[in-house]
């Protein structure tokens, strides 16, 4: 039955099993159920059919990739959620349903929305007639050359006619290509250029067109995807994009409409992929690339989450990317393959694409498919994380048999939020004893004897804070028995100030008591002894198995602890595993990476930014006492629950 689908989807690039479907019949079903209101969907989603049947096929056709709903009676991403071979199948979930699901028993729930934008925009869904005089291009990047036909069909019915700019990975796809592109109505002209495979889809267009595309009003880039963010061939992904970019002509017109009458409008792409992973809106793995182009663009820094066209994928005024267009690229200027999964300059490039704009003086600005609105919050970035609490979680979590939490920031917290806040405390006592020139020079001498330590090791395992003592005790001519004692009072410092994070300590105290079996799993300096303690005055009473690095001498943020905790899973042979944690690489996208389940929670410090307050203890503000005070201790109570809405 697979092959049957993908072969449907390849010859006719629309629905998966539309072949022995009667849609006179399962429009008249879903109807007749109450599942299917033609009505309604047309005025949701912006568009007119001349049957219902026709109505019933287009949500056919986007919900196998994209969370629209046919009624309020029914809600497609939760029946993708629920049942997840649907969705690998990539069948719409009402069609689904009605075919098999009820034979089968399974079950729908009404539409729930889950993010609602604050503000919308709201275009005209025919193309104005200043729409129509923009000068526009699509720049397409080709490496599979089945998106050939695929991006041709897409511009069926793009309401203008445009340019279209192509980049083949090979030269056997130029005549098929120029065949099909120079036939097409849509196209006004056609330029194509073979390039190497270096770049990935970035690479391309910088060097082959970046001077050409600021010859137009705006240009669309997309490029031939087709692997999810976990390395799974799907095309959900894929569709979704080219779905909201150049097929869907009530979206396309509005694209069109709002950057021709709203000028301060620069970027445009739809909302991150519904299926992605809920901390994808995150610098993950690319900090250290996105400082290199802040540097390079003249950004401001930003940190943690943002909203970005996760894919590489967007509308743009060319004004708006001026910095990346006036540059004269060369391949060599990117990095070559293998590429990582993550990390490299040109994930960190799609991440400070709409900061570009932004700081050229544009909005971004973005479609939302499950309420067919444009907006330009930007709040979307959080929507998987809002929520009244953990129960809401709880079937989910108790169906494993061994879950693991994170120490910091996930069980506990600390009073101030900033960790660094027990060494400047230390840092005073040692600097009124004459010991050090000011706290700030302590903080800095102590993490520089860790990053020594760190060095001397080639970055190997993990160093202890007894160890770390000992180096700084040395660096100050003090006695192993000073250092010892100044890394007590550190330690007795940082336990004053942890505080329980007491839905998470409820709920791991609640799951031993059920019977399940709980790890604690922490990249640490501090012992095992110490970190114990630490659990202890949070509350925990219920057996649990400790992990900590500077024992283990493998950490969570390398990936080492992961691959010696799936060693240890397979060897006991458990198959139902979950760890929870806050830190977005450490705790879910590099076990994740492995294959184990992971459950994300928001570190204070992003509960913080979701919730639009001030940006605060960055920086050097970040050891700043009087920042600290002001600011710490109403960060740390914002993030003791790690949702949003409760």
């Amino acid at each position: 039955m697979i092959n049957t689908l993908k072969s449907l989807r390849k010859n006719l690039k629309l629905a998966p099993a539309k072949a022995g479907v009667d849609y006179d019949e399962m429009t008249a079903d879903a109807m007749s159920l109450g599942l299917f209101n033609p009505e309604w969907y047309q005025q949701q989603y912006g568009r007119h059919f001349v049957s219902d049947v026709d109505a019933f096929k287009d949500y056919v056709h986007k919900s196998r990739f994209s969370p629209v709903n046919p009624s309020l009676s029914f809600d497609s991403e939760a029946y993708h959620r629920a049942y997840i071979d649907v969705f690998h199948g990539q069948i719409s979930p009402l069609l689904h349903y009605l075919r098999h699901g009820r034979k089968e028993g399974r079950i729908y729930s009404p539409f729930q929305p889950r993010w609602q934008p604050s503000s919308t925009l709201t275009p005209a869904r025919a193309v104005s007639e200043s729409g129509r005089r923009l000068r526009v291009a699509a720049c397409l990047h080709i490496f599979y050359d089945d998106f050939i036909d695929r991006f041709a069909h897409a511009l069926d019915a793009f309401p203008i006619e445009l340019d279209v700019l192509l980049t083949l990975a090979k030269e056997e796809f130029s005549e098929r290509a120029r065949r099909v592109f120079e036939r097409h109505p849509k196209v006004r002209h056609l330029e194509i250029r073979v390039v190497p495979n270096r770049g990935r889809n970035f690479g391309p267009m910088l060097v082959e067109y970046a001077e050409t595309l600021q010859q137009y009003d705006l240009f669309c880039h997309l490029h031939s995807k087709k692997s999810l963010y976990s390395g799974k061939e799907q095309t959900q992904w894929a569709d979704y994009l080219t779905e909201y970019l150049l097929r869907e002509p009530a979206v396309t017109s509005g694209v069109l409409n709002l950057f021709a009458e709203q000028k301060e409008l620069g970027i445009y792409y739809p909302t991150t992929f519904w299926m992605m992973p809920t901390w994808v809106n995150h610098l993950t793995m690319n900090a250290i690339p996105i400082r290199e182009w802040e540097e390079q663009l003249g950004l401001p820094p930003t940190g943690g989450f943002l909203s970005y066209p996760a894919g590489g994928m967007f509308w743009a005024r060319p004004q708006a990317l001026k910095e990346l267009l006036n540059k004269a690229w060369q391949y060599e200027d990117f990095p070559a393959e293998p590429l990582p999964n993550d990390g490299s300059m040109l994930h960190a490039l799609e991440r400070v694409i709409g900061k570009l704009a932004e700081k050229n003086g544009y909005k971004e600005f973005f479609y939302y498919p499950p309420s067919g609105q444009f907006t330009k919050d930007q709040s979307y970035a959080f929507s998987s994380y809002k929520g009244g609490g953990i129960d809401q979680h709880l079937p989910a979590i108790r169906a494993n048999e061994v879950v693991s939490f994170d120490v910091f920031d996930t069980l506990v917290r600390r009073e101030y939020t900033v960790p660094d806040y027990a060494k400047l405390k230390l840092g005073q006592q040692l600097a009124n004893a004459g010991r050090v020139e000011s706290a700030e020079d302590f903080v800095q001498l102590r993490n520089a004897a860790e990053l020594e330590l760190r060095k001397r090791a080639e970055f190997k395992g993990d160093v202890s804070i007894t160890d770390i003592y000992a180096e700084l005790a040395n660096q100050l001519g003090a006695t192993g028995q000073e250092g010892k004692r100044w890394m007590q009072q550190e330690f007795e410092l940082d336990l004053k100030m942890i505080l329980p994070k007491n839905e998470m300590v409820e709920l791991f105290n609640n799951l031993g008591s059920l019977g399940h079996k709980l790890w604690v799993i922490s990249d640490t300096y501090y012992t095992r002894g110490q970190v114990g303690l630490m659990l202890k005055k949070a509350g925990i009473t219920v057996p649990y198995c400790l992990l900590v690095s500077s024992a283990e001498q493998k950490r969570k943020d390398n990936g080492t602890m992961w691959r010696m905790v799936k060693q240890d899973l397979a060897e006991e042979g458990i198959t139902r595993y979950l760890h929870i944690g806050d830190n977005v690489v450490a705790d879910a996208q590099l076990p994740g990476d492995l294959g184990l389940t992971t459950f994300h929670i928001l570190h204070p410090m992003d509960k913080w930014q979701a919730l639009g307050f001030p940006t605060v203890l960055q920086g050097d503000d970040a050891m700043d006492e009087g920042q600290i005070l002001k600011w710490g201790k109403l960060v740390s109570q914002v993030g003791r629950n790690p949702f949003i809405g409760e």
